[in-house]
């Protein structure tokens, strides 16, 4: 029998309980994981870009902004966003998610609130310092999660239903910032402050919520019995060898995940991916603001882009678990966003063609940004490589939520050639990396297909090299 036929065995040997099925399991998972996810990811996307909503309703004229000072409060968000994402993981593992999370979900509420009162440029910037410090986690955790219940080819449509958060939260958002902006003048408040502090509030209440409902790791659920949990455990060793939860992480795990040529060409491609994705999340109402609407109008009409950017990334998700595979998907949505990127960069005479534009930009980045990131993320395994690489990944892309925040500058209104050019220089970035990492999967697949096998690796030193088993195989 081939090494491939006895892994196909082993899966087939593991026997779910009798008095439930595979597929019971796997909805009652849905049930306790996904929905907290899917709430905290919301309310920190929508805490971070809240303030694009927020800039219609004369945030800037209050607190004496000029020139870029709008964008570099972007930028400082992410300082520590970038630095504290893998020390995050870290912790989150050592300290476990049901209290790293709700502690750090409180927090970022809280800054988001006290956003809410600054009276000047420097008290935005702390504001703003102190949410990517408590937010910094967040992504990464969520991502280390879903990767520590699910096989690899249940994940695309539960990774985009999470991620769909960010789109459900740019239409939440928008919404929420139409209603909420009417407070503008109760109690002496600005509409922009009102948006501030009435999120952070709702971010502070589910925190307090999550704190004693929050799931954990597979190995200390308590809604699971005892035979479950062995079931579960078994069926991802099984696709994905041991996780090594037990394990500590050293110092050579770091160096020998920042060794692989593939972590690399994985977070280059996120990096491009991302640029384009924050871009649109943070400058969408200032770029349909241009088009002559109103401050409420201009909210409003900043939803159906999103909403249908949710629809049509969920349904390719389904359909990329089902037809298991990532790479032609990817590639894909990154060429509708090429298409809607050229378009926008060169039509400025239309606003109903340059807002329907507006859509092929969003339902093809937000289909390719969670298709890119599952992928790549379902492909490290073990929870050291995994915590790692996820943190690192997200990090590295968050360098391109940096670029975006500097793409589209107040100066280059109505036109932004130069966000426009930016955002499609990176999507190429994008396609070209996907294209070497599917190369090197590949190329690495076959390698191990065609090796001897070593009969001179224990259990334990497989557990140890996660992804690096030779008995597993990347995922395309």
């Amino acid at each position: 029998m081939s090494e491939k036929d006895t892994r196909g065995a082993a899966e087939q040997e593991i026997i779910c309980p009798a008095h439930t099925t595979e597929r019971r399991l796997i909805w009652r998972i849905d049930l306790h994981v996904m929905p907290f996810l899917c709430i905290m990811y919301l309310m920190s996307f929508l805490d971070k870009v809240n303030i694009g909503n927020a800039r219609s309703f004369n945030l800037e004229t209050d607190l004496h902004l000029e020139s870029t000072q709008f964008n570099t409060a972007l930028t400082i968000f992410f300082v520590p966003y970038v630095l504290f994402e893998i020390p995050s993981n870290v912790i989150l593992k050592r300290w476990g998610p049901q209290r790293w999370v709700p502690l750090c979900m409180f927090l970022f509420g809280l800054v988001m609130m006290c956003q809410g009162f600054v009276q000047s440029y420097s008290g935005l910037l702390a504001a703003r310092f102190f949410l990517g410090l408590c937010e910094a986690g967040m992504f990464p955790g969520s991502f280390y999660m879903m990767a520590m219940w699910y096989k690899r080819w249940e994940s695309q449509k539960r990774f985009t239903l999470f991620f769909g958060s960010t789109t459900l939260a740019g239409a939440f958002g928008g919404l929420l910032a139409a209603a909420i902006g009417k407070m503008s003048g109760d109690r002496g408040y600005h509409g922009w402050r009102w948006i501030f502090i009435l999120e952070g509030v709702a971010t502070m209440l589910f925190a307090i919520v999550f704190a004693f409902t929050y799931p954990t790791f597979i190995g200390e659920a308590s809604w699971l019995r005892d035979d479950e949990r062995a079931f579960l455990v078994a069926r991802l060793k099984a696709e994905q060898g041991d996780s090594a939860a037990d394990r500590p992480i050293t110092t050579r795990d770091v160096i020998e995940v920042m060794k692989d040529p593939k972590v690399w060409l994985g977070s280059f491609m996120c990096l491009g991916v991302a640029t384009c994705g924050y871009s649109y999340a943070y400058f969408s109402p200032t770029i349909i603001a241009t088009y002559g609407y109103s401050a409420i109008k201009t909210q409003l009409v900043s939803v159906p882009p999103w909403a249908c950017a949710f629809v049509w990334s969920m349904l390719w998700a389904f359909i990329s678990d089902w037809i298991k595979n990532r790479f032609f998907i990817t590639i894909g949505s990154m060429l509708i966003t090429i298409v809607g990127l050229a378009l926008l960069l060169n039509i400025h005479n239309d606003h109903h063609a340059e807002y329907g534009f507006l859509f092929l930009f969003t339902m093809g980045i937000y289909t390719a940004m969670p298709m890119v990131f599952c992928w790549y993320s379902m492909n490290l395994s073990g929870h050291h490589r995994r915590s790692i690489g996820t943190g690192f990944f997200i990090s590295f892309a968050n360098i391109g939520a940096i670029i975006s925040t500097y793409a589209f500058l107040s100066a280059d209104a109505p036109d932004y050639h130069p966000g426009y050019s930016i955002c499609l220089g990176f999507m190429c970035l994008a396609i070209l990396s996907a294209c070497l990492y599917a190369g090197a999967l590949y190329l690495e697949n076959r390698k191990r297909d065609r090796a001897t096998v070593d009969i001179t690796l224990t259990e334990s030193e497989k557990v140890n090299l996660g992804d690096l088993n030779p008995d597993l195989r990347y995922m395309l």
